[in-house]
């Protein structure tokens, strides 16, 4: 057995070169010989050697921590995000430190103020909705902040998204487009969710613009799912108030709505068109693949972590990376 847990010391003398090599080789910062590095890395596999991270922060700038606040994982949108997070960390010497807040601000200003306590070398959020004392922590910070799936607002970094409010009104000019007039919306709470209201926002916004009008329309009091759309869309039929189209908040609920419509025996879209927005793969699963706005959230992910590594530092101007969206036809609208 080991009689003491092995230290930068024993790697530096195993591999006959100063702790300072060492601990930049472990860092990756500086310029290090190709043969130097080699030595060095199989020194610490050799000795099993487990580089102490907190400590290693106090005494230099950064840690290799990339701080990554998500607000939930039951939400498969999210864990696309952190696994485009994670290939763009891979190869790289940096690990994401997962945080999730349950759509909770008072829960994200806890968690930002305990993963800048690890001096992390930058940190990923959601939208651009936090605490006053959550902002000021993240802009004082001084470090490299990305706030993910929006760009509607000014960042207080680097934003990479898509515009929520342009979805909206391409969901909009697709149903008119399509021949829709009679338009309905289901949605679910937005207090947790601006970025759903952006998009009804902007849905609203392009109807008005041809002289139309939402016909009918009905939300769900909590979060978004399946059953929530299910219900919500009996709630919005019940009213008697015709409809040929209902647009949803998101394929959780489209989902939902389908399935109300397969029970109920009304045929879809022949006797009423279904559109949900994110282009889950369960929506494209179903009988009738659902028609739906595809948001690119792998690449949101990891276009964010290659722009963050990128610069150290902070650029003079905030920025903005638009990955877009796409229309996904589908048979439902």
């Amino acid at each position: 057995m080991r009689s003491k847990t092995p230290t930068l010391v024993d790697v530096a003398r195993l591999t006959n070169v100063s702790e300072n090599t060492v601990s930049r080789v472990i860092r990756n910062k500086g310029a290090i010989a190709k043969e130097t590095r080699r030595r060095v890395l199989e020194a610490i596999d050799k000795l099993g050697y487990v580089p102490n991270r907190a400590a290693g922060s106090l005494a230099s700038s950064a840690s290799l921590i990339i701080g990554v606040i998500l607000p939930s994982l039951s939400n498969i949108v999210f864990p696309e995000v952190l696994r485009g997070i994670h290939a763009g960390l891979a190869g790289t010497p940096y690990q994401a430190m997962v945080g999730v807040t349950d759509y909770d601000p008072g829960k994200e200003q806890k968690l930002v103020a305990a993963l800048l306590a690890w001096n992390p070398t930058a940190v990923i959020v959601t939208g651009f909705d936090h605490t006053d004392t959550a902002r000021r922590m993240l802009e004082d910070s001084r470090i490299r902040v990305a706030e993910l799936m929006d760009i509607d607002n000014k960042p207080i970094d680097l934003a990479v998204g898509l515009s929520h409010r342009r979805a909206g009104r391409a969901t909009a000019e697709h149903l008119v487009r399509r021949g829709y007039r009679r338009i309905g919306y289901v949605g679910h709470d937005w207090t947790a969710d601006c970025r759903a209201r952006a998009r009804y926002d902007g849905l609203c916004d392009a109807l008005s613009g041809v002289g139309l009008s939402l016909t009918v329309e009905k939300r769900h009091d909590g979060p978004s799912s399946t059953i929530a759309g299910r219900d919500t869309l009996a709630r919005l039929l019940a009213t008697g108030i015709a409809a040929d189209a209902v647009v949803f908040s998101n394929d959780d609920m489209a989902v939902g709505g389908f399935l109300y419509c397969v029970g109920a025996g009304l045929q879809v879209p022949q006797q009423l068109a279904l559109f949900g927005f994110n282009g889950l793969e369960i929506g494209q699963a179903l009988p009738k693949p659902l028609s739906t706005v595809l948001s690119n959230r792998f690449n949101i992910g990891k276009t964010a972590v290659e722009a963050l590594l990128s610069q150290a530092e902070r650029p003079g101007e905030a920025q903005i990376i638009d990955t877009g969206f796409v229309i996904l036809d589908g048979a439902t609208a």
